[in-house]
């Protein structure tokens, strides 16, 4: 069986989650700026991810979800993955994103995938004072984010994950397909069978077997290495 692993933001989607949910609390400039320094590795991924999630603290969770409600997959992106996954192909998600945010960019294109693998921020009941301005009309504070980020790729990598898909499903390594823009992608583009960088970054573009720009460059490529029909 062939996997095809797949990056998030950047790739799949052009959305990038921590500047949706920095839009709900002003730091949106900041999480940018973090992560233009992650994707050219400058800095320690898993570094760049704890800083942009601190930004985050206390951040209400209706306001997180509905900053996950504005992820979108790119054009085409639906359309590669439903034919992939016709074609008997295991399509696999590997992100530093969210969870939440991923899974509303499927729900809302009517897509699913066999696997995602990503990160998660934990939600606590508001801030730790007593009975502060922001409590509701119950008195109860709202639930909010709490500034951290659990998950298995802060300090995991994605070569790693992808070797534990392979294993489960019984694939090759060299039946492997990994797509991604990043730096953090760098790991599964190195090991993969066929490594496609989706407009990379410079310092990502010397590790890729291809190149394309678009979803349909990507179907048009997946073809040709009979990944799909």
């Amino acid at each position: 069986m062939t996997v095809v692993a797949f990056d998030f933001d950047g790739t799949l989607s052009d959305s990038e989650m921590t500047v949706l949910l920095g839009e709900r609390n002003g730091t949106a400039d900041d999480m940018a700026a973090i992560t233009e320094r992650a994707m050219n590795d400058e800095i320690e991924y898993a570094e760049s991810l704890r800083q942009r999630c601190a930004l985050l603290e206390d951040l209400p969770d209706e306001e997180a979800q509905a900053a996950f409600d504005q992820v979108e997959l790119r054009p085409g992106a639906a359309d590669v993955i439903a034919a992939l996954r016709e074609a008997g192909v295991y399509v696999a998600i590997l992100t530093g994103g969210f969870e939440r945010g991923v899974a509303r960019a499927l729900e809302t294109e009517g897509v699913e995938v066999d696997a995602i693998v990503a990160n998660r921020l934990p939600v606590a009941d508001g801030e730790s004072e007593a009975r502060s301005a922001s409590e509701d009309a119950s008195g109860q504070r709202p639930r909010a984010l709490t500034g951290t980020v659990e998950g298995p790729l802060i300090e995991g990598t994605k070569d790693d994950a992808l070797e534990v898909l392979t294993a489960v499903v019984g694939a090759d390594r060299s039946d492997t397909v990994a797509v991604g823009d990043g730096a953090n992608d760098l790991p599964m583009l190195q090991v993969a069978g066929l490594a496609v960088g989706f407009d990379p970054k410079p310092a990502v573009a010397p590790a890729c077997d291809t190149i394309v720009e678009t979803m349909e460059d990507l179907h048009e490529v997946l073809q040709g290495e009979d990944v799909l029909d």
